[in-house]
């Protein structure tokens, strides 16, 4: 068995974090804190981001432990305290993890998980944590915003080859699907998450026979119930459409099989698709698909549909597994609260930039729905608070908080649920079918379809009840006073 396969992801950390759980330790540093994961803007300049990976971030925490070889390491590093390193022996996570359902849509600024623990076991969670969310979170936006673009066509994940490494295929395959693809071409995710896999043939396969043709009937005959031939390696008007028909004809018809599709991956696939959709309908052939592939992504299927491409499916692959447009999601891990006297303290990062300064303490996110079931913002509530929209309540828009105003005729959800106590699971996770469904669900039925445009989307507001909001006033004014003194 190689290095890699024996790698423990309890060490997946930055060194800081290792240096800084050793200082606490120290230091005493059984108390207890509160740390928010969130992001400051969306990908692509977009309405907004979904959330993806949580399954994987629990994982990560119930399995933490540090093996004789990982203490060993450390120790050679010469700057642990030996007594810490012992400790670690033991180690498992004892924290408390609140976090949205996976899937959810989200918005800058809002906490989607929150860590409470003791201060070694929050400190060493962190890049862990982050690394899996802003990878799952951005491939997921991206494939919505990919599949938006097809406008109902099939998309698939074609991107395993391209992504920065294979996990990244891997989880990036079950990220996409979770944003909305049909399926993927990367046979691992679809053994671990049970996602649709498919794939059609290769280059390779057509080069190594003596002639297109008898590269497409070999084919043809090990797989008559889903041939989709490959038309681009020579030339696909002249050739590969010719050859692809006469395979239809010759060696399925027969058969009662029919020609399931045809692919293309290179040229002009606006104009080579409808030329190819003219000849096989010319030629019987109206129920065979259309696939394209070639460096796809949102913009260049846009471009593709509005110039009248016939095209039934898209391949998409590295556009999509890595995110190229947009390859940062900027998620953060700050702490927010400390706990003493038995009661958690809000902690407030300040910033010469406004958008760096945190909002601070434990919390409650609520998303507020119209009498239409519309998502109309998402509001900051003290932890605990009582939210009662039963009534005209009043609440702080941060941006222009002189402004007076009030929800009437709203209702209110909750978005954060507790899935980790104490280090342990509580809460059963939804399959990855219905991650997705649900992403669907809320995007057709409670945001705004004005937020989903690509270009100037609207901005879904963040509000605050007006305790949290003078809640952080007060700890801003405190803090510059202190900091003036």
């Amino acid at each position: 068995m190689s290095q890699f396969d024996k790698r423990n992801l309890s060490m997946m950390m930055d060194f800081y974090e290792m240096t800084m759980a050793n200082g606490y330790y120290v230091n005493g540093g059984d108390t207890r804190v509160a740390f928010d994961v969130f992001y400051r803007r969306n990908p692509d300049a977009g309405g907004f981001a979904i959330f993806a990976g949580l399954e994987q971030v629990i994982e990560y925490v119930e399995n933490m432990q540090f093996s004789t070889k990982d203490i060993d390491y450390l120790r050679g590093q010469k700057i642990f305290n030996d007594d810490f390193l012992d400790s670690l022996k033991d180690f498992h996570f004892r924290g408390d993890i609140y976090a949205f359902p996976e899937g959810t849509i989200m918005y800058p600024n809002e906490p989607f998980i929150t860590v409470v623990a003791n201060l070694i076991d929050a400190q060493l969670v962190e890049t862990a944590i982050l690394a899996q969310v802003n990878h799952q979170s951005l491939i997921a936006t991206k494939a919505r915003r990919i599949v938006r673009a097809a406008e109902g066509r099939f998309v698939s994940d074609f991107g395993a080859r391209r992504a920065h490494n294979m996990d990244a295929a891997t989880y990036g395959a079950r990220a996409a699907f979770i944003g909305g693809v049909n399926g993927t071409a990367t046979v691992s995710a679809g053994q671990l998450f049970n996602i649709p896999v498919n794939g059609t043939m290769a280059h390779s396969w057509v080069m190594y026979f003596r002639n297109e043709f008898e590269a497409f009937k070999k084919y043809a005959e090990v797989y008559p119930d889903s041939t989709t031939l490959l038309v681009d390696t020579y030339d696909v008007v002249h050739s590969g459409i010719p050859n692809a028909i006469r395979v239809a004809k010759e060696v399925l018809e027969p058969q009662g099989k029919r020609l399931r599709g045809v692919r293309i991956d290179s040229g002009d696939l606006a104009y080579l698709s409808k030329k190819i959709r003219k000849i096989l309908d010319d030629a019987g052939l109206n129920d065979c698909k259309i696939i394209a592939s070639n460096s796809l992504d949102e913009f260049t299927i846009t471009s593709l549909i509005s110039q009248g491409a016939a095209i039934d499916s898209f391949g998409v692959g590295e556009r999509l597994i890595t995110a190229k447009s947009e390859p940062v999601f900027g998620a953060v891990y700050k702490i927010v609260a400390v706990e003493e006297g038995g009661q958690f303290v809000p902690r407030i990062k300040v910033s010469e930039n406004v958008e760096k300064i945190t909002n601070p303490g434990l919390k409650d996110i609520y998303r507020v729905y119209d009498e239409n079931g519309h998502a109309v913002a998402d509001m900051i509530a003290l932890f605990g608070e009582e939210v009662d929209l039963s009534k005209p309540y009043r609440y702080v828009d941060p941006v222009k908080p002189w402004k007076n105003r009030r929800f009437e005729n709203f209702t209110a959800k909750k978005l954060s649920r507790l899935y980790v106590k104490d280090g342990k699971r509580v809460e059963t996770l939804p399959t990855l079918a219905e991650i997705r469904d649900y992403v669907k669900y809320q995007l057709e039925k409670e945001i705004w379809q004005e937020e989903q445009r690509f270009e100037n989307p609207h901005r879904h507001y963040l509000d605050m009840t007006p305790d949290y909001y003078d809640m952080k006033m007060s700890l801003l004014h405190k803090t510059r006073q202190g900091m003036d003194n």
